[in-house]
């Protein structure tokens, strides 16, 4: 295995992972009582992009974990 291919599976690992730190992020942000002292517009606003971005990222890292994990091409 190349290290090229190597490291874009690596990539595609952190990458979803950080799909996880992004949706639980805006459901903190949101969601609890944690930053309850900060103004629920302001939640908002900071949220929902985080919501909305880690929802992209799962059809990004759906289509990365498709292209380096099961399309069996050889090198």
């Amino acid at each position: 295995m190349s290290t090229r291919r190597l490291y874009d599976k690596v990539m595609t690992i952190v990458g979803t992972l950080m799909i996880f730190f992004y949706l639980g992020l805006a459901y903190v942000l949101f969601f609890t009582s944690a930053f309850s002292h900060v103004d629920v517009a302001m939640r908002a606003i900071f949220s929902i992009p985080l919501l909305l971005y880690g929802l992209y990222r799962i059809f990004v890292a759906y289509h990365k974990i498709k292209e380096n994990f099961f399309d069996q091409e050889e090198e």
